[in-house]
């Protein structure tokens, strides 16, 4: 690694006093395309599915993105080429990875309220399977499928009741959560699964939370399905795939997750031990394999100096990274050109009229109005959760491969962001 390299950015580095992504300037990229811009770094997407590849070298696995930590369609596009399926929570997710190249029958529709609408276009499409996370969800399934003259594939996500260690928001495996079906009712919900006629059980799914830094989670996640699946067989119902979501974390402040090939060795040691190995296994990464990729780039606006609190507002905000203000989330922050001298202890905050809008609390920096700052592992949850708040247009966006940068999203502009509005006579 390049002595220069941030830690955690294996593909941004310092050359000559000056943050590049990749072999571009990220100074060139604020110039030509202004600020706030996201940059993603196809590399490094590219480098993260690999080592998940060299972990399942030789098995039978199907990796699906899960595409709404950044979906949007030129890094949907990458994956696609790069042989992945897609892990989809709406129809419009569904219309995006069509958009992009993806195949419907390498997609598997997660989440729990998914309408009849969706339902249908899914099915019409035809794809790989759907994870179903109720039973009310079962029945209604199986009548839209009845209606169309199909059979749904179906795998239920069952929840294993174990502590992912994460943020409380991003927690989904607990009995608290709103995810998936009981541990303790799974097999007699498969029994119903199979007795449906409009349904196919293919498989069993479990998905226990995200930005997830250990392995013991996984491995205990893994015993309890395995469980299950030992269970659901004896009762007559055979289990085609297991998938095992996805959740790994990444390096945002320090974080230590094992890399994806070490987590699936000791992960799939598991699974042959028990002798489950030669199953076909499905995953779903999402951050792993876009957050370390992308940075925001934003320009300082003012500095002010306050008798309790220094602020460096820059003109990006919460509607931008609504990360830190939804789950009090820690992102670097770094200038694109560091100056000589001592720092100020700054509150980085945005322009909008929220408190809560603030990028990056108690920041050690050297910066004047007119620099440009660097948001680091900004590729994941960002611009899929930006907004117009403040009737503020979404920031552009650039794909950096090698020396070339292509633009991938247009700055919205304010007329943009009321298209579909109607004034009444």
């Amino acid at each position: 690694m390049n002595a220069n390299t941030l830690p955690g950015q294996p593909h941004i580095a310092y050359q000559a006093n000056t943050l590049c992504m990749e072999d571009v300037k990220l100074a060139d990229v604020a110039a030509q395309y202004g600020t706030p811009v996201f940059a993603y770094s196809k590399a490094a997407m590219l480098s993260a599915l690999a080592a998940y590849q060299r972990g399942f070298a030789g098995r039978k696995v199907q990796i699906c993105y899960a595409m709404k930590a950044n979906s949007n369609l030129a890094v949907l596009q990458v994956f696609a080429k790069a042989g992945c399926g897609f892990d989809i929570v709406s129809g419009g997710e569904l219309a995006r990875v069509l958009a992009a190249g993806g195949t419907p029958d390498k997609i598997i529709f997660s989440g729990v309220g998914k309408t009849r609408a969706e339902m249908q276009q899914a099915l019409e499409l035809g794809i790989g399977c759907f994870n179903v996370e109720s039973e009310a969800e079962l029945e209604v399934l199986n009548d839209v499928a009845l209606k169309l003259g199909k059979k749904a594939p179906v795998s239920l996500r069952v929840n294993p009741n174990v502590d992912p260690k994460t943020h409380p928001y991003i927690s989904t495996g607990l009995k608290g959560n709103k995810f998936g079906v009981a541990h303790e009712s799974a097999v007699q919900t498969y029994l119903r699964a199979a007795a449906l006629p409009g349904l196919a059980v293919v498989g069993i799914d479990c998905h226990i939370g995200s930005q997830i830094t250990e392995a013991t989670p996984y491995l205990d996640a893994m015993d309890r399905i395995l469980d299950l699946v030992t269970d659901i067989e004896a009762a007559g119902v055979p289990i085609h795939h297991i998938d095992f979501g996805g959740g790994l974390g990444i390096d945002y402040n320090g974080d230590t997750p094992p890399a994806a090939d070490t987590l699936w060795q000791q992960l799939l040691a598991k699974l042959d031990a028990r002798g489950y190995g030669h199953r076909q296994l499905m995953i779903e990464p999402g951050r792993s394999l876009v957050g370390n990729a992308g940075v925001c780039l934003s320009e300082v606006v003012f500095m002010k100096p306050g008798e309790q609190k220094n602020f460096c507002i820059i003109d990006a905000a919460m509607n931008d990274l609504p990360r830190p203000a939804m789950y009090q989330a820690f992102h670097q922050i770094v200038p694109l050109t560091p100056r000589a001298g001592a720092t100020t202890l700054v509150d980085v905050v945005g322009p909008v009229c929220e408190s809560g809008d603030w990028i990056g609390r108690d920041r050690q920096l050297n910066v004047q109005a007119g620099d440009t700052l660097a948001v680091l592992s900004a590729g994941a949850y960002c611009m899929s959760m930006a907004s117009n708040y403040n009737t503020r247009g979404r920031a552009a966006e650039v794909l950096i491969d090698g020396h070339q940068v292509h633009l991938i999203r247009h700055r919205e502009t304010a007329a943009d962001t009321f298209v579909g509005e109607h004034l009444v006579p």
